[in-house]
């Protein structure tokens, strides 16, 4: 595929990107005159049930979600660049990563998209390994020199405040939705 008709599929994965994100930043504002914090995933109860959908979207602040925008925007643009299947790996991302910490996380309120960063960055290292393609290959390098000491110091017990555990489902989901999708044909991109 030439780089004209890929450009218009690129421009359509990172217009898919900024909707997210600026989704993420309307819950943002509404929650700051309601309660939707308390949609948050609360592990192997009935009513944290909801969070795995509603937990990537929930932040606790400016700090908490500036600290996901940048990083899932990063991110997002160089998915987007390496693959047309930016949507089903963010979707398939966001449900692993939710499932697992619902299953298998600490007793907590959880929020925050930066299950979905960790997911992000472990896709992108481990698929562009799999795939063995230039640009993809490119993309894992890249990833691991910017985020690699965050991937591996995130998903370590830390600081009360931290979803830790977050950080390593979400990269657990990364990494299985890269053999997951290793073997699919790309087809068009799934934002439009």
């Amino acid at each position: 595929m030439d780089s004209n008709s890929r450009s218009p599929g690129l421009q359509r994965e990172i217009t898919g990107i900024l909707i997210l994100i600026a989704v993420m930043w309307a819950v943002f504002v509404v929650d700051r005159f309601t309660a939707l914090e308390s949609l948050g995933l609360v592990p192997r109860t009935f009513g944290g049930v909801i969070g795995i959908l509603a937990m990537p979207l929930l932040h606790l602040d400016l700090g908490h979600i500036f600290s996901n925008t940048v990083p899932l925007l990063v991110l997002g643009v160089l998915l987007a660049g390496s693959s047309s299947k930016s949507a089903s790996v963010i979707a398939s991302i966001w449900l692993l990563s939710g499932v697992g910490l619902w299953l298998g996380g600490r007793e907590a309120l959880h929020i925050g998209a930066s299950g979905i960063v960790f997911g992000l960055v472990a896709f992108l290292i481990v698929s562009g390994f799999i795939e063995r393609r230039f640009v993809p290959l490119a993309i894992s390098l890249i990833v691991g020199f910017l985020y690699g000491g965050t991937l591996l110091t995130g998903v370590l017990p830390s600081s009360s405040g931290v979803s830790w555990d977050g950080h390593l489902f979400g990269a657990i989901a990364g990494a299985i939705t890269a053999f997951l999708l290793k073997n699919k044909p790309e087809k068009s991109n799934g934002w439009a």
